[in-house]
């Protein structure tokens, strides 16, 4: 089922089912029957308006003057319009001069995670892990284009048919990926994931159901006790909010250098250093990447380094700083399993040109690396901690691994499929060291519950 939201009186959209035939379709959306009428008042306003002695610079003391003027224009119009859609139209005239027209109320609505849009008249939005079509629609690809400009302008940034591929961030923070014709067939398209205000807790982790509370116990040991962890997990699993929870463990007395493309963490310590790429520039040259900055935090004396998620060489220099007395290092790959991301990650040691046997590779990689979260998100939309996995060392050229927490399924009284994550029995090497630290663990974390029905 696919939902597609409408706009009502009250609230502004309500969500309702849409066939899946309907949206596999190009044209299925309807058009917004005002949209000529928008544009030819915001065409006006451009005109007859002189924005700066309005309202300044700043869009949110602009925004209710263009509201009060659209609105003065709209009763002029020979259209019969009704109260309420002569303000929803003067508020939507206002998201074009003031924001990022359609975009601009999805970006504003927390339940929505991810803003989606394919082309002019397809709009999706991701609520609660599932993706919804939203009854948001451009005019047409000059429209999408406008938008991206107002997005990438202030950042300095360029994008054509020559450098038709960027990413940015919104000045929220929120993530933008753009491509645009001739890589993109039908229409230029941008893919939004909106950085969240508020950041979760462990708690709220744990009442989502993501983490058990034993399982929150055991990782805040580990990163006070300066564990090497990977958090791993596929496209929107929820691998950089895991990222930031961990973070808030770290002692506030450290001095934490973050690296990242682009910035997402929220880190609350005191004592942070916030390092970020940088593209080429338009003649290619400038480009800072991830590995300038890993080698470079090496040199500012750090006590912990969290890389935002390692894609290629800086995977080597992260093993290296993991194994020379930089401990406590966390960071993320995209992988579907922990043996997958152990794989990952010694394909992107080659890839920083590393002339380098497999088992050297694998020996830094098990030396290094403590322990990988393998993160996923289930049929129902809800994202899951569904392994805690042990580096336990090397056999010959094999590093061997060990489960410590698996999620396992169960059917209820009625028949429905269930999980939850629950300890494997095996105690890792881990709770020795953190021992040795002074950390102690709650007895039987380890331990499984008598009787349990998951299998």
């Amino acid at each position: 089922m696919v939902l597609i939201s409408e706009p009502t009186a009250k609230s502004g959209e309500r969500w309702v089912p849409v066939s899946e035939a309907l949206v596999a379709q190009a044209g299925e959306v309807p058009s917004d029957p005002f949209i000529d009428l928008k544009f030819k008042i915001h065409e006006r306003l451009i005109k007859e308006l002189d924005l700066q002695k309005v309202g300044g610079k700043d869009p949110s003391s602009l925004r209710p003057s263009v509201e009060s003027a659209a609105g003065m224009m709209l009763m002029n119009e020979e259209v019969p319009l009704s109260r309420q859609e002569r303000s929803r139209l003067s508020v939507e005239i206002a998201d074009e001069v003031c924001g990022l027209g359609p975009l601009e109320p999805l970006l504003q609505d927390s339940s929505i995670t991810e803003v989606l849009v394919n082309r002019p008249n397809q709009v999706y939005v991701e609520r609660k892990g599932k993706l919804c079509l939203s009854s948001k629609v451009f005019k047409d690809n000059h429209h999408i284009m406008r938008m991206i400009d107002k997005i990438i302008g202030p950042l300095g940034r360029h994008i054509d048919e020559a450098s038709p591929m960027v990413d940015a961030r919104l000045a929220d923070g929120s993530r933008v990926h753009v491509i645009i014709p001739p890589l993109a067939l039908d229409s230029p398209v941008i893919s939004i994931r909106k950085f969240s205000r508020d950041a979760l807790t462990m708690d709220d982790l744990i009442n989502l159901g993501t983490f058990t509370p034993e399982l929150a116990e055991l990782l805040r040991a580990c990163v006070e006790g300066k564990v090497n962890i990977v958090v791993s997990g596929g496209t929107g699993t929820g691998k950089t909010t895991v990222l930031n929870v961990l973070s808030s463990f770290i002692p506030r007395g450290e001095r934490v250098i973050t690296i990242e493309d682009p910035a997402e963490l929220q880190l609350q310590q005191p004592h942070v250093v916030r390092l970020e790429t940088r593209p080429s520039n338009t003649e290619g040259r400038g480009a800072v990447l991830q590995r300038d900055l890993v080698r470079n935090a090496l040199r500012m004396r750090p006590d912990r380094i969290i890389v935002g998620e390692v894609r290629g060489g800086e995977a080597f220099d992260m093993l290296q700083a993991m194994n020379t007395g930089h401990e406590g290092s966390l960071t993320t790959v995209h992988a579907n399993s922990p043996r997958d991301a152990l794989a990952r990650i010694e394909n992107m040691v080659l890839m920083a040109g590393m002339d380098l046997p497999a088992k050297a590779i694998r020996e830094q990689v098990s030396s290094a690396i403590h322990l990988v979260i393998q993160l996923k998100r289930l049929m129902d939309g809800s994202r899951h901690v569904v392994q805690i996995t042990e580096i336990a060392g090397m056999e010959g050229e094999i590093i061997t691994v060990q489960d410590v927490f698996e999620f396992r399924y169960a059917k209820t009284s009625d028949g429905a499929r269930t999980g939850a994550l629950v300890p494997s029995g095996l105690r890792p090497k881990v709770a020795e060291q953190l021992e040795a630290r002074g950390i102690t663990l709650p007895p039987g974390i380890f331990t499984p519950a008598g009787g349990s029905i998951w299998t």
